[in-house]
């Protein structure tokens, strides 16, 4: 019985010793005690880690709960090493060709051959800002008005090349080389109704009737050039500009009334020369009506051989006898 009592006081002992020393701070049944070699609390290893609960029965109890320490992490079962897939390098992406380097793609491009360089629309073809037809890069008028007819370089037509375009041109064929006004009409410095060019008189005062040289006109105007054959009264062919000139100055004053004379030489009888100076009269008069002078403004009557102003004598003399005058009224 002694042999008994002894063998549990020692080993009551030992277990208390043991306890102070391996278990005096550690919770009870914590897995991962450090009195534990393997991590684990098992078998003797539960009996070497009761802790203060245990400790309490036989001493003071535990003042306050002491926390567990974290269970240390478990690596993860290492994954067999796979070989990296390797990704196909990605198929190229072909751009949309653009031949003459506009920025038009082919498909959309409506001017395929544009030169380097040049602006293009949205189609592909070139600026052309006033829409004359000629490209901006070639155009040297690049601010024609819309509609305008222009030359190669984009600029308006001046057909006649006086200097004025043919859409401002009131004279549009007026003679190469001649002066001409902001309308492009030849200039008339003493605007007498005379181009300088066609201006015999060109310092005529102004307001002054004229004839067709510019010159002053002559109460009685005789038609130099208006001759006849002898015995005939049809208008020659060389009389025409003469008549034409006539025409031309009788427009320009239309508040003028003429008569329109017609005289012979002195071969043939008085009463022959009368009717055939009438004759004469009427046919200049007929040409004035027919070109656009009004019939009332005109009148015909024939002196015969009665106001010569050659010698009847001669050749020359007679020439100038056969001949039509304009005797103007104001």
């Amino acid at each position: 019985m002694r042999i008994s009592v002894f063998a549990l006081s020692t080993l009551g002992a030992a277990l208390l010793s043991t306890m102070n020393v391996q278990a005096a701070d550690t919770p009870y049944y914590n897995p991962a005690n450090p009195a534990s070699a393997s991590g684990m609390t098992s078998g003797y290893e539960l009996y070497k880690t009761i802790g203060c609960p245990g400790r309490g029965i036989l001493e003071a109890p535990c003042e306050a709960p002491v926390q567990a320490k974290a269970a240390p992490a478990m690596k993860p079962a290492e994954k067999p090493a796979v070989a990296p897939v390797e990704k196909p390098a990605p198929t190229p992406v072909e751009k949309p060709a653009d031949s003459d380097g506009d920025g038009i793609i082919d498909t959309q491009d409506r001017c395929p051959g544009t030169p380097k360089g040049a602006k293009v629309d949205a189609y592909g073809c070139e600026l052309d800002s006033d829409g004359d037809g000629v490209v901006d890069r070639l155009d040297r008028c690049p601010t024609t008005p819309a509609g305008s007819k222009v030359d190669a370089e984009g600029c308006e037509l001046d057909s006649d090349g006086d200097g004025v375009v043919d859409r401002l041109d009131r004279c549009p064929t007026t003679p190469r080389g001649r002066w001409v006004n902001a309308e492009g009409c030849e200039v008339d410095s003493d605007g007498d109704g005379v181009i300088d060019a066609a201006d015999v008189c060109p310092g005529t005062p102004a307001g002054e009737p004229v004839d067709a040289t510019g010159c002053t006109l002559a109460i009685t105007l005789t038609l130099a050039g208006v001759n006849f054959d002898n015995d005939e009264d049809a208008l020659r062919p060389d009389s025409i500009a003469i008549l034409d000139g006539a025409v031309a100055t009788l427009k320009r004053y239309p508040v003028f009334k003429v008569e329109v004379a017609g005289h012979t030489d002195s071969h043939g009888s008085s009463a022959h020369n009368l009717d055939l100076s009438s004759r004469r009269a009427k046919a200049v008069m007929d040409y004035f009506i027919a070109h656009g002078i009004a019939a009332d403004r005109l009148s015909a009557k024939g002196y015969g051989e009665t106001q010569p102003i050659g010698n009847n004598y001669t050749e020359e003399g007679r020439v100038k006898n056969r001949r039509v005058e304009l005797r103007t009224t104001r």
